[in-house]
């Protein structure tokens, strides 16, 4: 896979998170993939596994596309989580994290294994008990983030989000701009089809990975990207918790950077 991007990137620091800025959102993904490779490339001459968590929605198809057509990773030796799924979903639903990943990753590359959120599991509480179990075995080595217009890091809504919580995974209800958010993207005809609930890594499960990736561009990111960076650290803007992290890079357009 030729990785290769047309301009360098402005490099910021918004205290100890650095920031990537591009001129077009390909560039992002090209590099964004060209890093997430290295990175696992050089930890696998380290030790026999990686774990990886990735993110779903648009901000993630290219920089998918482009890492999955590496030649240059053992895949086989790369163990997936993802980082939340809609309650009560079952995997075969086209609005299904499990199904986009399914699409867009296991379906292109021999990975080791995938351990995927059940959305369907007859019993929640135990489902969010199991997948913390299997986060807990080893460290995640790399956490891809998406960033939601509320601000919200997984599901970590700011009505929800706990930088100090004590769970690794939980269930929780979705505010209704990110129930919205959904429908302007084509994953469900109307409002009322949308999940109220979800299953979500927290906030403290996402913050323990060595290596965090935050992809965000587009205009329509501009207005969160400044607020996320230039307000206080605090629940209204769960990403704003990104900022304490000497382990997570941002990387936006220069769509999603213009009010920075």
């Amino acid at each position: 896979m030729d990785f290769t991007i047309s301009s360098q990137p402005k490099r910021i620091v918004f205290d100890d998170l650095s920031v990537r800025v591009y001129a077009e959102e390909r560039d992002l993904a090209q590099d964004a993939a060209k890093l997430a490779q290295n990175y696992l490339q050089s930890l696998l001459q380290q030790q026999e596994i990686a774990r990886v968590v990735l993110a779903t929605g648009n901000s993630q198809i290219k920089f998918l596309e482009a890492i999955t057509t590496s030649q240059e990773l053992d895949w086989s030796r790369i163990t997936f989580f993802h980082l939340d799924e809609y309650l009560g979903i079952t995997a075969d639903h086209p609005a299904s994290f499990r199904y986009y990943l399914q699409q867009k990753v296991e379906q292109k590359i021999p990975l080791r294994e995938f351990h995927y959120l059940q959305g369907d599991a007859l019993q929640p509480i135990e489902e969010c008990r199991r997948y913390s179990q299997l986060l807990q075995q080893k460290a995640i080595d790399l956490c891809l983030l998406g960033l939601g217009d509320n601000g919200h890091l997984a599901f970590n809504e700011p009505t929800v989000a706990d930088f100090a919580d004590s769970e690794l995974v939980k269930i929780v209800k979705l505010e209704p701009i990110t129930r919205q958010q959904q429908v302007y993207s084509n994953s469900f005809a109307n409002l009322a089809n949308v999940p109220q609930y979800a299953y979500t890594l927290t906030v403290p499960a996402i913050c323990s990975a060595k290596q965090i990736f935050c992809l965000a561009s587009g205009e329509h990111k501009a207005e969160v990207v400044s607020n996320m960076l230039q307000g206080s650290i605090t629940t209204d803007y769960p990403a704003s918790i990104l900022r304490k992290q000497k382990q997570a890079t941002l990387f936006l357009d220069q769509n999603s950077a213009s009010l920075i």
